[in-house]
């Protein structure tokens, strides 16, 4: 079993065009080293889903999308190689609303082994450790 390193980028990744395509590319290059990407986009500023962006790029699609994605939404994304044949991407899509609570997301550390991010419970401790109502 090959060790990967987890890897968060986050910035402002929304607010120019070039800026989304960076970020599709980032997101891109590390499902090519066989790295699990997730994104949590909670943005309601700039309606633009970087999934779908994500999809457009690698020439795929998620029928869970729908002609309008959502704006808010959570996503894991890992690539499963098949021998002699062309890499799936397996993917987790929650969309999401405000005032409901995170999902909980899978995060795959190698292709047997996966751990779970309950978000929900994450902000509700960081809101408690930072004395935020």
């Amino acid at each position: 079993m090959s060790r990967r390193r987890p890897c968060i980028w986050a910035r402002n990744s929304k607010d120019r065009p070039e800026n989304r395509r960076a970020f599709v590319a980032k997101v891109a290059a590390l499902l090519q080293k066989d790295v699990c990407v997730s994104i949590v986009d909670l943005v309601t500023i700039r309606q633009f889903n970087l999934y779908a962006d994500l999809l457009e790029l690698a020439g795929g699609a998620d029928p869970q999308l729908g002609a309008e994605p959502p704006h808010l939404y959570s996503v894991t994304i890992r690539t499963r190689k098949r021998p002699e044949k062309r890499s799936l991407l397996d993917m987790w899509h929650y969309p999401m609303a405000l005032g409901q609570p995170l999902p909980t997301l899978p995060i795959w550390l190698s292709a047997d082994l996966r751990v779970l991010l309950p978000l929900e419970e994450s902000y509700e401790e960081t809101c408690r450790l930072l004395h935020i109502a």
